[in-house]
């Protein structure tokens, strides 16, 4: 009963108490949102280049990320600036990283937006990986990973004295318990998966890497939280067939509002002190996912996340 009211109240969220005219002046504030091209993701650039954050949109496609910098030009008279950025190829994204750290000293928000939903189980990553895993969960740690030192600097420097890494979720997360590790690289036990079951250990393994980043980090200045923004009408329905979704679109909502509870996290004065939380639409504290918390579960996980990345 407690699952499926939990699942209820999440779904049907009641109106937020907070809204983006909320969101403070952005003046001198670095962000960095992964798949700011479109969804959720655009519409959190959107909102940063209106409170005057310096913006990167970290997108893979450079035509379609040229194509949203154009219309966010049009509608703020701002620029978000182009970040090149594949996190289904894990050598690609130092790149990006070593591109990032060219231009800039310092770091104040990441957002871990990006991601993919029920791909055809034949696609995998660069590097033989789920594809879903490989991009929602490993392919942000590395970028992560590569990015604390510029955050921790930030964190020590800024005068907030925090650095924020917001990683998004998703209502699958309260659907898996546990991480199938053979699974996560293609083979016999993934091929007998749906790619809804593996959608849903992905959004599971982001709240349980923020859970552990926010362990080892949130005496530095490092605020993780991972969220759940809501059933919003994106992109990432397009692997849907159209029975599913051509009716699913009447259920969800839009992408404005999937962008409340991550800017929530990201950009209030009270989201300093939201280390280790699991944010739940809209702009509310939600309970982590089933054993998310366990930090043994936690420990486990980035061991086989920096394993995988090791020697790169």
């Amino acid at each position: 009963m407690g699952l499926a009211w939990s699942l209820l109240d999440q779904c049907y969220p009641p109106a937020s108490r907070w809204t983006v005219d909320d969101v403070p002046d952005m003046t001198g504030i670095v962000a960095i949102v992964t798949g700011g091209n479109s969804g959720i993701g655009f519409e959190t650039c959107r909102v940063l280049l209106e409170k005057n954050a310096r913006v990167y949109m970290a997108s893979r496609s450079k035509t379609k990320a040229e194509g949203a910098i154009v219309d966010l030009r049009r509608l703020t008279g701002k620029e978000a600036l182009f970040l090149s950025l594949d996190l289904a190829d894990l050598r690609s994204i130092k790149s990006s990283v070593e591109a990032f750290k060219s231009r800039e000293k310092e770091l104040h928000i990441l957002f871990n937006n990006a991601g993919v939903m029920f791909p055809p189980l034949g696609q995998l990553t660069a590097d033989g990986y789920d594809l879903q895993f490989g991009t929602n969960v490993l392919g942000h740690f590395y970028l992560t990973r590569l990015l604390l030192p510029i955050l921790l600097y930030t964190a020590r420097t800024s005068l907030e004295k925090k650095a924020r890494i917001v990683t998004l979720s998703s209502i699958g997360a309260e659907l898996h318990k546990c991480i199938e590790w053979d699974t996560l690289k293609d083979g016999a036990a993934r091929r007998k998966k749906f790619n809804i079951e593996l959608y849903c250990q992905s959004k599971f393994g982001n709240a349980v890497f923020a859970q552990e980043l926010a362990r080892k980090y949130g005496e530095d200045g490092i605020v993780a939280t991972a969220i759940n923004p809501g059933n919003i009408n994106t992109d990432l329905l397009r692997y849907l067939p159209w029975f599913l979704s051509a009716p699913a679109r009447y259920f969800l909502y839009t992408p404005p509002t999937g962008a409340l509870t991550p800017l929530w996290a990201g950009t209030s004065p009270e989201g300093s002190e939201f280390n280790g939380k699991f944010l739940i639409p809209w702009a509310r504290f939600g309970p982590p996912p089933h054993d998310s918390d366990d930090p043994v579960l936690g420990e486990k996980l980035w061991d086989w996340m920096e394993a995988q990345v090791k020697g790169l």
